[in-house]
């Protein structure tokens, strides 16, 4: 037996997590909502789902519904899968093959490259100018072969975005045959007012625009693995010819459906994330040994300026049973991704740095 080719040398995705003891740890690694979820979510199951042994709804209707109606679009343009990391398999299962190109930000998620060479897609990395896409180099590097250009927005693990002056310098310049995939995982964290709020907008007078969301982060349903994407009716239905049957389960439809009314848990995550990101950038303001670069997301990026002190900060926090994510996958080796807690884990990691030797 021999499997394809392409596949012996794929890198396999390795989330943040490390070899302490979980249910003691602070996990700071995943960019998990550090609120949980909403408690309706929780009564919602007792309330709605009660029989694990049917199979739910394979189409996803219900939520396909919801999600359209608080969003403004139309329900057959949207598409549920497993987390949003199945909606961009799909996309590249469904439009690119063996030897075809994906582009994407030189610091973007490791799952675009992983998902293309699933299919023996070539994945090409576009430069950045300050964790941002260099839109011009985007630009030089589009070939025939090109079929999809993956940008996260708000980006992971940078917590930069790309406004709303960029987004539509990007549209006007890309060929209408290449798909743009906006990857909005942490859409609902960011409150600057450049940012593109209206992306879903954007996306339906633009066919070659995909937009995907989760329910993975500000939601907090990252057990629960549901998300969707929000496409050109063409391309939602080849997704669906390719996607798995029953692809979302029972209960993750349940819980997003909850998910979705409780805009007060929304709101709470929100202000926490923000509070926190600001007292971070501020107890770090001054210090020359390290940099906390803006976010807009709900984790930072802390830069050592050397992979020697990174390595030393992340195992002195691992000492205090503080779980936060090394970034050498993504080529910044002097970096730390450290999502925002609760209060007194942020506290504690804050102590920690500023306590530290290495500081």
């Amino acid at each position: 037996m021999k499997a394809n080719k392409y596949l012996e040398n794929i890198a396999i995705y390795k989330p943040g997590k490390d070899k302490i003891d979980q249910k003691k740890a602070i996990k700071l690694s995943a960019n998990e909502n550090t609120l949980g979820c909403s408690l309706k979510v929780k009564e919602g199951y007792s309330n709605h789902f009660n029989d694990l042994s049917i199979y739910y709804d394979p189409a996803c209707e219900a939520l396909r519904e919801k999600i359209a109606s608080y969003n403004n679009i139309n329900s057959d343009q949207i598409l549920c899968s497993a987390g949003s990391d199945e909606a961009i398999a799909m996309l590249i299962q469904s439009f690119c093959k063996e030897d075809d190109e994906i582009l994407y930000s030189e610091h973007g998620f490791l799952m675009y490259a992983i998902s293309a060479a699933k299919v023996g897609a070539k994945s090409i990395k576009i430069n950045e100018v300050n964790f941002k896409t260099d839109i011009d180099d985007m630009v030089k590097k589009i070939t025939n072969k090109t079929k999809i250009i993956f940008l996260a927005n708000p980006n992971n693990p940078t917590g930069s975005y790309l406004n709303v002056k960029e987004i539509n310098k990007i549209i006007s310049i890309i060929p209408k045959n290449i798909l743009i995939v906006f990857d909005h995982a942490y859409h609902e964290y960011c409150t600057n007012q450049d940012y593109p709020k209206d992306i879903l907008n954007i996306a339906k007078k633009n066919d070659n625009i995909v937009v995907t969301r989760t329910f993975s982060k500000i939601y907090g349903l990252a057990s629960l693995r549901v998300g969707w994407c929000y496409a050109s009716k063409y391309v939602v239905d080849i997704l669906n010819k390719v996607r798995g049957p029953f692809n979302v389960s029972g209960p993750a439809q349940i819980g997003a459906l909850v998910a979705l009314e409780d805009q007060e848990f929304i709101n709470k995550s929100i202000e926490h994330n923000n509070k926190w990101l600001k007292i971070y950038k501020e107890e770090f303001e001054n210090n020359n040994k390290l940099k906390i670069y803006d976010s807009v997301a709900n984790f930072i990026l802390i830069d050592f300026y050397s992979k020697e002190k990174c390595d030393k900060h992340y195992q002195e926090l691992l000492n205090n049973a503080i779980i936060v994510r090394k970034l050498e996958a993504y080529n910044l080796n002097s970096c730390l991704r450290v999502t925002i807690g609760k209060e007194e884990h942020n506290i504690k990691v804050i102590n920690i740095l500023k306590g530290s030797k290495n500081v």
